[in-house]
């Protein structure tokens, strides 16, 4: 065989081969972005060795932002460290009049928790409106749900008059009567109700102020580029606190407050996060958002809610835009949080400041 033609076949070797390598980087290329295998944490060694000072990465909550001083909004909170701390336990939901139209249950005698237990309702709810009962504990005087070993002298119910679902109406109520009135006989106490005109009426009237006072904050992050896996979803989002919520498709910032709704969701379709291979579904728009009322101011769910939209567009590679598709930038955030402090301050004018029992329960 020639010189000629086996510098021939190596050419063509070689050709060969690039056209094959051309193929699979171009087909990689047009998948969704993948995982990294391990992403070693923000600030390590690993992260820090070798980037030269120009090159743009994701910011990490916590970390001065570059050229500002650490005034920028990704240097104002801390998620990691916020996450540290054990959660602080809520306490038992209460009976509120601001919310609840109170029914009373007198008795002649006190009773024990186990000769009442077996007779509560088997559901507390009066159609979309659920209810509470508590009794006054014959010791401590305290109003507590019926616990075993107790004794009690009195028990209360309270109907809540609204929630998202609307205002309570006359057949709800006339359902919580009921129930309330079979619990009673069932105990041998009185029951003495609110009248339902008035209850309906409260109940219409506080649906209307809830109406004009809810909000849930939300911002899209639409891929620039290449398409996002749902594995690539769950590393960035790892990154700044965020785990997978009970809903596929759902990923969310946890309160301190144990039982709490989450500070923050992150969001997708979910028929990506059913895929065999999460790591081929794509994803081109995720959803961060945030529930006002639901929310406790102090944990700072507002600045949480645009770092964490600037944090993830940049590492992502993602257009932050509102409903309607429009590009997001900081003075149109500056323009939502002005208006988000008047929300919380009216809400905290009615005794329903953000975060609080009775405004977490109005709100649901």
């Amino acid at each position: 065989m020639s010189t000629l033609t086996v510098s021939l076949a190596a050419l063509g070797g070689v050709v060969l081969a690039g056209v094959i390598a051309h193929g699979a980087w171009q087909a990689r290329k047009a998948g969704p972005r993948r995982p990294m295998e391990a992403l070693p944490p923000p600030g390590s060694p690993a992260v820090m060795a070798g980037r030269e000072p120009s090159e743009q990465r994701e910011p990490v909550f916590g970390e001065p932002g570059p050229a500002a001083g650490g005034n920028d909004l990704s240097s104002r909170i801390d998620l990691g460290s916020a996450l540290q701390p054990p959660p602080v336990r809520r306490a038992t939901v209460r009976i509120d009049a601001l919310i609840d139209a109170i029914a009373t249950l007198t008795l002649d005698a006190p009773v024990s928790a186990e000769s009442v237990l077996p007779h509560l309702p088997p559901t507390r709810r009066a159609g979309s409106k659920p209810f509470l009962i508590e009794g006054l504990n014959a010791d401590s005087g305290e109003w507590e749900p019926p616990t075993a070993g107790q004794r009690y002298g009195e028990f209360q119910a309270g109907l809540q008059l609204a929630n998202r679902m609307g205002a309570v109406n006359e057949i709800e109520y006339s359902e919580f009567v009921q129930k309330l009135q079979a619990f009673a006989e069932s105990i041998g106490a009185m029951a003495d109700f609110p009248d339902m005109l008035d209850a309906v009426a409260r109940a219409r009237e506080l649906d209307g102020f809830a109406g004009e006072h809810d909000a849930q904050l939300a911002v899209h992050l639409q891929a620039r580029s290449a398409a996002w896996s749902v594995g690539y979803i769950h590393q960035h989002a790892a990154r700044h606190g965020f785990v997978p919520g009970v809903v596929p498709g759902r990923l969310v910032l946890p309160a301190s407050d144990e039982g709490a709704p989450p500070v923050l969701t992150l969001s997708f379709d979910s028929q990506a996060a059913f895929a065999d291979d999460p790591n081929k579904s794509v994803v081109r728009d995720v959803t961060l958002s945030f529930d006002v009322p639901q929310t406790d101011a102090r944990a700072e769910p507002f600045i949480a809610w645009q770092a964490s939209a600037q944090a993830l567009s940049l590492g992502m590679d993602a257009a932050i835009v509102d409903d309607n598709g429009q590009l997001l930038r900081p003075e149109g955030f500056a323009a939502i949080g002005g208006e988000l402090g008047q929300l919380y301050q009216a809400l905290e004018t009615h005794d329903l400041a953000a975060g609080t029992a009775a405004a977490r329960r109005l709100f649901s």
